[in-house]
């Protein structure tokens, strides 16, 4: 399995095709929370996207957007059914971690919800630590994670 990791936009077809499998997948697992959050997931111009493929099919996304003058926001990330528990998601988050680096910014901060089991599991392995309150518009929202990593 050899795993390539593309940067590009949010216009590229793959990533908006695996952005849609993200959406139907988090429809269920947020349930009647899912339009409350999936207002703040449009993509429509996000600037910093990879996309992870394996024999050219393409398995995994994820996002930065600029959050502030010292961090970038992680937004979108997944990896399709039956691609899970291979290391793909480690890989994306290592490379958007890279990016937003050459970017000249410091850290890297993110949202989940605490529903999101398997992404809680993945931004505490890759150090990210659970911020003491929660950022922007998820400030107060009882089911949203925000998560913060110095890079």
């Amino acid at each position: 399995m050899k795993l390539e990791i593309k940067r590009t936009n949010s216009e590229n077809s793959d990533f908006i095709k695996l952005v849609k499998e993200l959406d139907a997948y988090l429809k269920i697992t947020d349930g009647a929370d899912h339009d409350f959050y999936n207002q703040f997931n449009n993509i429509d111009v996000i600037k910093y996207v990879v996309v992870a493929y394996i024999s050219q099919k393409p398995v995994g996304c994820g996002a930065i957007k600029h959050f502030n003058s010292d961090a970038m926001e992680i937004k979108r990330m997944f990896v399709s059914d039956g691609f899970r528990g291979k290391g793909i998601a480690v890989e994306i988050l290592s490379n958007l971690e890279v990016w937003a680096k050459e970017k000249h910014y410091k850290k890297c901060l993110l949202e989940t919800g605490e529903r999101q089991v398997e992404a809680v599991r993945l931004y505490s392995k890759m150090n990210y630590n659970l911020m003491k309150t929660n950022y922007g518009q998820y400030e107060g929202v009882v089911n949203s994670l925000c998560f913060e990593k110095n890079i």
